[in-house]
């Protein structure tokens, strides 16, 4: 082989090498895709690999949004991980139609129901809804239980990055007792009458990347969130708050809002779902919070008290002229600070993650 050859090789292995090294080096990455007021959140983890939760509405709008994001934004090929919250249409309806245009590897739900899971109302025709998800081509299913953690892959060269369910079918990861106080907010906000839905069984995540934390909790409702956080605050605080149930009042306890403090608060509403007085309320009542983000600004009426500033908002237009942007979240490799963008326009703002 010429010299030249030789040299020429090996300054593309070096830069072969440099650009693995690269890739493996980046943060924690979390896109919420406009689905319209149902829910998909993608997050891509330093390792490369893919969780979606919930998939939206069904039909093909929502899964075509939910693949371009992942595969143009997000430059990915596979849905590693696919968790459903719980089984209303506005969150597990675009998987199988997702199926179609990307794999999808292992599924976690509460167990696919055998009849409507809402158990205030009948629907003769849910297991005609839920069939396209049940028979949709995975590669595994798994049952969440709480305290599970997902399998995720370790790049050895950025913080540790951990999954965990800390809530599912209205059970809660378990705390150790001994030494650990009484959450002082115990008491201090009313129950509502029992939520017979299936939103109160909703599958609830907890991401972290070394001392960054992100919370998911699907559409849990207000006694569950009470119970996940008294009389024991079972997840302590964290940094970015989703907005459970999309703003909508049968969810977003004070109590939980002021027991995990964010500092950020992401909700994926629609333009005329969620947004409700009672949790902007809620939010506003958290001294913690720095930033609301939405989805889409609240066009109803009330929209003049109950939206966020315009910069932080990535959708202002109604459905017909939406250019569904999707919000995203960087985390930096380290865990050490994390920055939201707006796509529309360009708005960038970073935050130091906190010691929890």
């Amino acid at each position: 082989m010429m010299p030249a050859m030789k040299h020429a090789l090996l300054a593309f292995a070096l830069l072969l090498g440099c650009n693995v090294s690269a890739q493996e080096s980046t943060g924690l990455d979390v896109y919420w895709v406009d689905v319209e007021g149902g829910a998909a959140t993608l997050i891509v983890t330093p390792a490369g690999q893919s969780i979606l939760i919930d998939s939206g509405n069904p039909g093909t709008r929502d899964a075509n949004r939910i693949h371009e994001v992942a595969t143009k934004q997000a430059g990915l090929k596979k849905i590693d991980f696919l968790i459903t919250t719980h089984f209303h249409g506005d969150h597990f309806g675009g998987a199988a139609p997702l199926s179609q245009l990307m794999p999808i590897g292992t599924v976690y739900d509460n167990g696919i129901p055998t009849r409507n899971p809402d158990r205030h109302r009948q629907d003769p025709a849910f297991i005609l809804k839920v069939k396209p998800y049940k028979t949709m081509k995975v590669d595994a299913r798994q049952v969440v239980k709480p305290g599970m953690v997902l399998p995720l892959k370790q790049t050895g060269r950025t913080a540790k990055v951990s999954l965990t369910f800390v809530a599912a079918a209205r059970k809660f990861i378990e705390v150790p007792r001994r030494g650990v106080i009484k959450n002082p907010l115990t008491g201090s906000v009313p129950a509502k009458p029992e939520d017979l839905s299936d939103n109160g069984n909703s599958v609830a995540s907890l991401l972290a990347l070394d001392d960054f934390r992100f919370l998911d909790c699907g559409d849990l409702t207000w006694n569950m969130e009470a119970k996940l956080v008294t009389p024991i605050n079972r997840i302590g605080t964290v940094d970015v708050y989703q907005v459970n149930h999309h703003g909508l009042a049968t969810s977003n306890n004070p109590l939980l809002i002021q027991s995990i403090a964010p500092t950020v608060s992401v909700m994926n509403n629609g333009h005329t779902k969620g947004c409700t007085p009672s949790a902007f309320a809620a939010l506003k009542s958290s001294k913690s919070i720095k930033a609301m983000y939405q989805v889409h600004r609240n066009l109803r009426p009330d929209g003049n008290q109950n939206n966020t500033s315009n910069d932080l908002i990535a959708n202002l237009s109604d459905p017909k002229e939406c250019k569904a942007f999707a919000l995203k979240m960087s985390v930096a490799a380290d865990g050490k600070n994390y920055t939201l963008f707006n796509p529309r326009n360009g708005h960038k703002q970073t935050f130091k993650t906190r010691k929890h």
